[in-house]
């Protein structure tokens, strides 16, 4: 029988290498990855706060990737409902802003969108 040599080179290795690093590395990059509505929501929010001009709205897209990168989506949605359920009338509304879990979620929200404000604005 005859030996059969393959001989790769150096441009398939690498090719090969990067796309297994590339996959590795995917589910790691999409841990604590926003929506596309989550973060436009976000960002038009911020430039209704802050100006409607294109700098703002770089800064406003900076900031989103600071939150995503410090907290889980699933934490901001819970914070989220939890800032728009403080305004409800009544019982509902109380149990929203003295819960205590509910106010230290918050806090934290805070320290990162301030974590944010220094990186981006």
């Amino acid at each position: 029988m005859d030996n059969i040599t393959f001989r790769w080179g150096a441009a398939p290795l690498a090719t090969l290498a990067l796309f297994t690093m590339a996959l590795l590395a995917a589910p790691q990059a999409q841990a604590n990855d926003y929506p596309t509505d989550t973060r436009v929501d976000y960002v038009l929010g911020c430039m209704a706060a802050n100006g409607q001009d294109h700098l703002t709205m770089q800064k406003c897209s900076c900031s989103i990737d600071v939150i995503a990168e410090l907290m889980p989506h699933e934490e901001y949605e819970a914070v989220r409902t939890v800032m728009g359920m403080q305004d409800q009338p009544g019982e509902l509304g109380m149990l929203f802003r003295t819960e205590r879990s509910m106010q230290e979620d918050l806090n934290h929200f805070r320290s990162v969108q301030a974590e944010a404000d220094l990186r981006c604005f």
